[in-house]
């Protein structure tokens, strides 16, 4: 049997919404705007959360440019009280939150990389001995290793090409 092919005249098929709860779907179903029959997983986590008559009344109780949205943050919300029953959103926002601070560590590092180089960078040019690249003043891992008597074998510093970046990177 065709889907919809009970219904007299041709008429659309059942939202997602009525067919879960077997029941008819008119022309004033609140639900059929924004549960399309071809979406049933939507309805289907949102009434197994909240139940179709707490939506129905939340829907009811909002202006009709406001439901979209509200529909949109209960699927929202029921699609993560279904991966994780516990915490539901509040889990995935926890998470993002930490994985923002994480970033803002590394930025800060970052950050203050590029200060301490910036200053190693200044030093050097007002004091040519100072500098890094110097094979009896070299701060880089491999002369630390070969004594300080010793031209380094690789220069681990950062050398920055300042005819290519320009005062881009220092700004």
């Amino acid at each position: 049997m065709k889907e919809g092919s009970g219904r007299k005249h041709g008429a659309a098929t059942p939202c997602a919404a009525c067919k879960l709860l077997r029941r008819r779907c008119g022309q004033e179903c609140v639900f059929a705007p924004y549960f399309p029959s071809n979406e049933p997983h939507k309805f289907a986590n949102v009434h197994k959360v909240f139940g179709a008559s707490n939506v129905n009344k939340m829907l009811q109780d909002l202006p009709m440019h406001q439901r979209g949205d509200a529909v949109s943050s209960m699927v929202y919300e029921a699609n993560a009280r279904v991966r994780d029953p516990v915490y539901g959103c509040v889990g995935t926002i926890s998470s993002l939150q930490q994985h923002i601070d994480v970033l803002q560590t590394q930025l800060a590092q970052a950050q203050a990389e590029v200060v301490h180089l910036k200053a190693r960078q200044t030093r050097c040019y007002s004091n040519p001995g100072l500098c890094p690249n110097s094979p009896t003043n070299s701060c880089s891992p491999s002369s630390k290793i070969m004594g300080s008597y010793a031209k380094p074998i690789f220069d681990m510093d950062m050398v920055v090409d300042q005819a290519i970046y320009g005062d881009s990177m220092w700004s």
